[in-house]
């Protein structure tokens, strides 16, 4: 009988006695005082590794650096035509390119190139544009001491457009519209040239003008208007109003 009274089944307990031991259990209190406390060293610590593994750390550039020139190659295509003045000429054209631009030159008469390489001494990254620059012009026509412009200043440029650009002539009227340009002996051609103080090449239907953005435009309006039919004398009347003005400006 014993054992039977040990086997009885656990009594249910009421609902008022499962809240309160539920309210006992919510009001254990936790202390401040009972958590484990960090330093304020190593919240600081924490902090500077934050910081650090957001920023790249980088080591300053040394002066060498600074200077170095990224290295770089140009291949200039000379015509047929001018490769018996580049050879004539050719003590002119690679002493600035070699002792000024520090630039390496080698004329290639098999494929009819002028090749320009940056070499260790080289200390300006526009060298090389310059001196490809300096070359094209000098294919294009130019002569060396006008096309030397394009190393020594950095405000020259060179311009071409085509008269089919301006106008579309054929036979006679396109061989007329050249020589309004050129003129007698090439009187109107010099005389553009120096009221807008550039240099013009005319090359079959191709015109060529080196110069500063402005001087340019100003040579480029003259010919225009001479391609489109206006006479000589009001080109030169224009001209020299606009070369009084650049004078007054200057």
């Amino acid at each position: 009988m014993a054992s039977l009274q040990n086997l009885k089944a656990p009594t249910l307990m009421s609902k008022k006695t499962q809240k309160t031991v539920q309210a006992d259990e919510d009001d254990v209190i936790i202390d401040a005082t009972a958590l484990p406390s960090r330093s304020a060293d190593q919240d600081v610590a924490m902090e500077e590794d934050n910081t650090t593994s957001d920023k790249p750390n980088f080591a300053p550039a040394s002066a060498a650096e600074l200077k170095k020139v990224v290295k770089g190659s140009r291949k200039i295509p000379i015509p047929p035509h001018r490769m018996s003045p580049l050879k004539r000429h050719w003590l002119e054209i690679y002493s600035p390119l070699v002792e000024h631009m520090k630039l390496q030159v080698r004329m290639n008469v098999k494929t009819k190139t002028v090749e320009l390489k940056t070499s260790p001494q080289t200390e300006d990254e526009g060298s090389l544009q310059k001196g490809a620059d300096f070359l094209r012009a000098f294919a294009l026509g130019f002569e060396v001491e006008d096309a030397m412009a394009l190393l020594r200043l950095d405000d020259i440029f060179l311009d071409t457009f085509e008269i089919k650009d301006v106008k579309t002539l054929h036979g006679d009227h396109l061989a007329r519209a050249i020589g309004r340009i050129a003129g007698r002996d090439g009187k109107t051609k010099f005389t553009i040239e120096n009221a807008s103080k550039t240099r013009i090449v005319l090359a079959d239907t191709k015109i060529h003008i080196l110069g500063s953005f402005q001087n340019i435009k100003i040579a480029r309006d003259a010919v225009v208007s001479l391609i489109l039919g206006s006479p000589p004398g009001k080109v030169y009347a224009t001209l020299r109003t606009i070369s009084a003005r650049m004078k007054e400006r200057f």
